[in-house]
């Protein structure tokens, strides 16, 4: 079955800590409902907030992001989905959006077989 990630934006720094109860609460019900949808979590992790990046360009090491911005990427889940169409419903299925953020899915690469 193909494999998509989704990741999730959060207003920045992102700070997974502060989620309202309205999105805790969704997001147990997350797994059953990918589950409904045909679908499998494969994996999932919460980032730690923005603030805490260190960004790596060449030689050059720096604290923080690797760019600013209003956005962040808060954490991301690997899904398995039969097509795009149903890892899209999944995605939307993610609380993120009751705190103001939003979610990006992409298929994961699948390197050419031999």
């Amino acid at each position: 079955m193909p494999q998509y990630a989704v990741l999730v934006y959060q207003a920045a720094p992102g700070d997974p800590m502060q989620i309202s109860p309205e999105y805790e609460a969704a997001l147990e019900r997350y797994p059953a409902q990918v589950e409904e949808l045909g679908g499998r979590g494969v994996a999932g992790y919460a980032l730690q907030p923005s603030t805490t990046a260190t960004s790596v360009r060449g030689d050059l090491v720096t604290d923080g992001p690797f760019i600013e911005a209003k956005e962040v990427v808060a954490g991301f889940f690997v899904i398995e989905a039969p097509d795009l169409d149903v890892a899209l419903k999944i995605a939307k299925l993610n609380p993120v959006h009751l705190d103001g953020g939003g979610v990006e899915v992409r298929p994961l690469f699948t390197p050419p077989a031999e």
